[in-house]
Parts: structure tokens; sequence; C-alpha cells
């Protein structure tokens, strides 16, 4: 019965990814490179299913979970899963330095999570420190790692983690990722039910920032193609913008888009990961720095390779509807990257 569960949740997962088999391969069967994965922030309420999901992934060899608290117990527990990977809790900023020695991949869960009401400005004024904090360790202990940001505000939090490299002399563009996967998998599901395709075949490009209007899901450029009504295309964007809110009000005050952030979080540190391997074609949808438009930082397409951004692509064809949202958004997305390069220069 076990079996045949994760047979199914590997199944699932493998299907639903755009750079494809996140979980399908076993260690048993496929030589694969020794890889480090460091969750920071694990004991909390992505961490936790994202450690989870990454214990699941064939291709980590060893995983760190970081937190300030619960990190033994949470790593004792997932350490009990029978996948190839060694599992290590670190707890407190005593050994934080531990936890992200020798990694290929940060991922950072790390802050608060949205509540009823609260906007990500809110959000900033706590997790714009946390993430200060961490990615100076990650300056110091793995410079060369791929950083994948998941801590909110993305449009934020990105700039900050790029001063802090900056700073510190260890940036490279090509290493530092706002993950925007979360509005791509969003805008797959909800595209798939209106135009009553199946949703593992569906590719819906997510361009712009991580945050309401800033999200701009491409629905023209959606395949399978489906003929859906204006009415259809904007309700789906506002839906896929909104999407967080959605969750948030839903669980009324008890959490956020944990489980399917996790998720998402999931697949893009394996599209990563399927990167430094060498594997052919990974593109994901990805907030870095970019020349796709005039703002430092953009989400768009990215090709992934061996040092991480292997190029930028351009955004494509856009309908009418998807120039005027891109339009909107920009003054948005450029207040919130300067907020964050503001907070970076003056703490």
């Amino acid at each position: 019965m076990k079996a045949s569960i994760l047979r199914s949740v590997r199944s699932a997962v493998s299907r639903s990814s755009s750079s494809n088999h996140l979980l399908t391969r076993t260690f048993a069967t496929e030589s694969v490179p020794e890889r480090k994965v460091a969750v920071l922030g694990a004991a909390g309420g992505i961490g936790q299913p994202l450690a989870l999901l990454m214990k699941l992934n064939p291709l980590v060899s060893k995983l760190a979970l970081y937190d300030i608290g619960a990190t033994p117990g949470v790593a004792a527990d997932v350490g009990h899963v029978n996948t190839r990977s060694e599992v290590t809790g670190y707890m407190g900023e005593e050994q934080l330095g531990k936890a992200l020695e020798g990694s290929d991949v940060v991922i950072i869960p790390a802050g608060v999570p949205r509540k009823p009401g609260m906007t990500r400005d809110d959000l900033f004024n706590i997790n714009a420190g946390i993430v200060k904090s961490l990615c100076t360790a990650i300056a110091k202990y793995c410079p060369n790692a791929l950083v994948n940001m998941i801590s909110n505000p993305v449009n934020s939090t990105v700039p900050i983690a790029a001063e802090v490299f900056k700073k510190a002399g260890t940036y490279d563009e090509k290493k530092l990722f706002g993950v925007t996967t979360l509005d791509v998998v969003r805008a797959k599901t909800f595209y798939a039910g209106k135009a009553n395709v199946p949703v593992a075949e569906v590719n819906v490009p997510v361009v712009g920032g991580h945050a309401g209007i800033t999200i701009l899901p491409l629905f023209s450029q959606a395949t399978p193609k489906a003929n859906l009504t204006d009415d259809t295309i904007v309700a789906l964007t506002k839906r896929t913008q909104d999407g967080g809110t959605e969750v948030v009000e839903a669980k009324a005050g008890k959490g956020s888009a944990t489980l399917s952030m996790a998720y998402a979080g999931a697949l893009f540190a394996d599209a990563c990961l399927k990167g430094l391997n060498g594997v052919p074609d990974v593109v994901e949808c990805s907030f870095v720095q970019s020349t796709v438009t005039e703002l430092p930082f953009f989400a768009s397409k990215v090709k992934l390779g061996k040092n991480g951004v292997e190029s930028v692509l351009d955004l494509g064809p856009l309908s009418d509807f998807e120039k005027e949202g891109l339009e909107k958004l920009m003054p948005e997305l450029k207040a919130s990257i300067e907020k964050g390069i503001q907070f970076a220069n003056a703490n």
C-alpha cells in the first residue's frame, strides 16, 4: 500500500513538471552526481513539506535542514523516509554555517507567512531582515550555490540578496533566482480547467514579478491552444494574480499557500539540479536579473545549465491585453525592486 502511494506521488509530481521527471528516476538505476541542498526555514509551514519533497528527489544526496528552532525533529522525521539523501538538521545561528557549507542549491522559504489582511509590503518589514542575514551567511559559506528565493515579497527579497552578495564580492547574477513557479502551477491548473484539457499537457509562461498585478500569465502563449473568450482570459489572469489571497482567505487565518508553494519550490529546485547535472533544455520561469525590460529584475522563461542561468528568454508575442498588463505592472514592480535595494544599502 505504502509503495503504491509513493509511486503515485512520484508519478503525479513527475507529470506536472514542465521540465519533466522530478521523481521518476531512481538512484538504484542511474548514477547521478553528489548534490547537497540546504533548506533555510525548514521547520516552517513551507519548509516542512518542502523538506519532504526534496527528500523524495533522487538527485539530492545530502539534505541540510536549517531553522531557528525545531529542526532536529523535522530532520529526524524526514530522515526516516527510505530515499537516497542523508538528512541533517541544524538549529540556531551558530549552526547556519555548517548547514550551508558545500551546498549546491540553497532554498529559502524562511520568514513569516501572509495572514488575512496582510499585504506583501507588511511581510517586507519582517522578512527583509531575515533574508539579509541568511544571504550574508550564504556569501560566506557557500558563495557558489544556486539560491532559490521563496521568502516574500520576492520582488524585493531578490534585490536584497543581490545587494548583499555584491557587498560581499560574491554576486553572480546567474545563480540568484526568485521562485515564481507557483504562479505557473496555478496558471496551468486554472487554464486546464477552463480549456478542458489534461493539466499534465499544459504549459503557460508567467512573467513580470511575484505579487498581485505584477504576475502576468501569458495565456496567449498557452499550450495546448484553446479558444477561450476575452472575459475568461481576464478572469483566469485575475485568479492567477490573486491565488495566494484565495488560499489565505480559505484557510481563515490558519495559514497561507504552504503546500502548493512547497510543491512549486520542489519543482524549481529539481530544475536547478537538472541544469547543474547537464540535462539539456531545462526551461522554467523565474525572477532573475534581466535585460528583457528596462527593469533590473524580471520574471520570464530562463534556460538553466551547469552554472545556473544559461540564458534569459524574450517574452515572445503578447496579446493586447497582455501588453496592457505589462505596462500596468512596471511601476509597481520597479518600486518593489527599489525598496529592496534601498533596504539592503541602508541596513
